[in-house]
């Protein structure tokens, strides 16, 4: 698997990568791993102290999420029960394809993140594309779980106040601006300033409980469901043949775990790349069940009337309910500063590699950049969630970039990889890799164009 290692494209070392500058961006390392030091003795020698049971549940960790919110949308969207499970099927094939291409990769690079690896395997622009690309992908998340706190906080308060739900409520502190808001700067501003984010394990613990608990509610409360919840009509087809296309964007963000998963794959006792396709096999089929059963049951309990927030489609007295939406706003509260540390990250590592200024002679200054950094991240992603009340928007958007990162920079990996290898003959083997790699990053690009032409095309017509 490691042929044509020295091969690799060397352009990731033509700007001057400083040792001190990848220490400093250490980008999108899995909040449960703990990798050791990148050297040549160390990669493969089982040094990693992740066991495989382990790597799959920390895989399963990071693909799962506030995400699955939406699935029941996206089936309603897909055309019914049949075109979403088959939709979901289909794309799995690619998506742990794509986890395997960067073990490959990673193992052939000797690099230990998925920045790093496109950067070494596929050059500068590449690189840079998906430095920037991840800056994006994170900024919109967090705009996304502001939009998920607000959603929450809205029918909890519903559920409090002694006004009827419909009549509304004149009452300031019940503002969704306001509520919002002041739970931004309370709490998330709070654990967004500090250069080390120490608490990962803590809320990826509340992360997995959180999404558990909510799949079983959904699914509870489709087999014994409320009188007042009848769905306004399943559909069974889609639409238009091009309908299908409008669920990709949630799976996509649902099954993105292919940047966190190159520090996984590295932490392993045995970092193999067999031995990894069935961790992430296993982690995937884990993570399907997941949101099928809470994008088929939520589905099927509101029909086409379900809200892009399935929780939404809940009364607000409904205290299994509210249980789950206060587990959600205390997953997002933690996960909003662990993916802005990652998307601030990426520009700090940008900003030393443009500059060639290394830790030790830009300590001061690195604690006024990452001070405004954070405050100006903080309040363009605030700003934009109070204007953007509706989530399906953000993830149509962020989901386009998530096939990026699950087809386009694999596939483009796969090509470079296998391009490098020095042979006499190119086997028939050589040329199938090389085909998927060109499949799968044809499918990305269209993925990415289409959900995002369709989400500036829906947000120009609304």
């Amino acid at each position: 698997m490691a042929q044509g290692t020295g091969s690799i494209n060397s352009d990731y070392k033509d700007w001057e990568w400083s040792a001190d500058a990848g220490e400093r961006a250490r980008l999108l390392q899995s909040p449960s791993v703990e990798t050791v030091p990148k050297s040549g003795e160390s990669q493969g020698n089982g040094l990693g102290a992740t066991s495989a049971l382990g790597a799959v549940f920390i895989v399963v960790n990071a693909a799962l999420g506030a995400g699955l919110l939406n699935f029941p949308a996206a089936f309603s969207m897909a055309g019914g029960v049949a075109a979403g499970i088959a939709l979901q099927m289909c794309m799995l094939i690619f998506i742990i394809g794509g986890l395997v291409i960067l073990a490959y990769c990673s193992q052939a690079s000797n690099e230990r993140t998925y920045q790093e690896v496109v950067w070494a395997v596929c050059g500068k622009v590449p690189g840079v594309l998906c430095e920037v690309a991840i800056a994006v992908y994170t900024f919109g998340t967090c705009i996304a779980f502001l939009i998920i706190i607000g959603d929450q906080e809205d029918k909890i308060i519903a559920a409090l106040v002694t006004e009827p739900e419909e009549a509304g409520s004149s009452r300031w502190y019940t503002d969704r601006k306001f509520t919002i808001s002041i739970t931004a700067f309370l709490l998330i501003l709070p654990l967004s300033i500090p250069k080390e984010i120490g608490f990962q394990k803590y809320a990826s613990s509340i992360s997995v409980i959180g999404t558990w608990y909510v799949t079983a509610v959904i699914i509870i409360k489709y087999i014994w469901p409320d009188k007042e919840l009848m769905p306004v009509e399943i559909p069974t087809s889609p639409s238009t043949w091009t309908a299908i296309f409008n669920a990709m964007p949630t799976i996509c963000f649902g099954f993105q775990c292919h940047v966190s998963s190159v520090p996984v794959f590295n932490s392993m006792k045995q970092p193999e790349v067999k031995t990894w396709g069935v961790v992430v096999t296993a982690a995937m089929v884990i993570a399907l069940f997941v949101y099928t059963g809470t994008g088929v049951c939520g589905f099927l309990t509101f029909g086409a009337g379900v809200e892009q927030d399935v929780l939404l489609s809940y009364p607000s007295n409904d205290i299994p309910v509210a249980l789950a939406r206060a587990f959600i706003i205390l997953c997002v509260l933690t996960s909003y500063p662990i993916l802005h540390f990652c998307g601030r990250a990426v520009l700090e590592g940008l900003w030393l590699r443009y500059t060639g200024v290394t830790v030790e002679e830009d300590v001061v200054r690195e604690r006024r950049r990452r001070l405004l950094q954070t405050i100006s991240w903080f309040l363009l992603t605030l700003l934009l969630a109070l204007f953007i009340p509706d989530i399906g928007k953000v993830i149509s958007v962020i989901g386009g970039l998530a096939a990026c990162f699950i087809f386009v920079f694999p596939g483009l990996c796969l090509i470079q990889a296998k391009l490098s290898e020095i042979q006499e003959t190119r086997a028939i083997s050589w040329w199938a890799q090389v085909s998927y790699g060109v499949f799968m990053v044809t499918l990305g690009a269209f993925i990415f164009g289409q959900t995002t032409a369709n989400a500036i095309f829906v947000d120009l017509t609304a």
